[in-house]
C-alpha cells in the first residue's frame, strides 16, 4: 500500500519541496478508529523537520510531499513505510499499519495566517 491520502480539509498554499522545512500538527493512531500512540496536539507543540531527507517515516515524506500549506489529511501509512519489522518501542509494535491526521502548518518561511497557530520548535 504505501501512503494513501485522504484530504479532510483541502489547503490553500504550496506544496513542500524535497529538502525544505515543514511544520505540522499531527495525531497518530492505529487503524479502523484504534488507539492513539502519539500527538503533537496534546503536547500543543508542533513539529518541525526537513520533508524528503529521511528524518521522518517514508509514509510522511511522501505524504506531507502532496500536502498543500494549511490542508488538513489522513495518512493511512503501511508498516513498510512506518515504522517496519522494528516497530517503535513502546509506542508501535512491529508491523503496523498507521494512520495519521496531519495539519500542514508551515512551509519554508509560508505559514498558514488563520486557524491553528504554528510555534517552530
Amino acid at each position: 500500500m504505501g501512503v494513501e491520502k485522504i484530504v479532510l480539509k483541502p489547503g490553500s498554499g504550496r506544496s513542500p519541496k524535497h529538502g525544505e522545512m515543514v511544520v505540522a500538527h499531527y495525531v497518530g493512531r492505529f487503524p479502523n478508529g484504534g488507539k492513539e500512540f502519539d500527538s503533537s496536539r496534546t503536547r500543543n507543540k508542533p513539529l518541525t523537520f526537513i520533508i524528503g531527507i529521511g528524518s521522518v517515516i517514508k509514509g510522511w515524506d511522501e505524504g506531507i510531499m502532496e500536502m498543500q500549506l494549511g490542508e488538513l489529511a489522513l495518512l493511512k501509512v503501511s508498516s513498510d513505510y512506518g515504522y517496519g519489522d522494528e516497530g517503535r518501542a513502546p509506542m508501535v509494535p512491529p508491523n503496523s499499519d498507521l494512520e495519521f491526521e496531519v495539519e500542514l502548518l508551515q512551509v519554508g518561511e509560508d505559514r498558514v495566517t488563520s486557524g491553528s497557530q504554528c510555534v517552530i520548535i
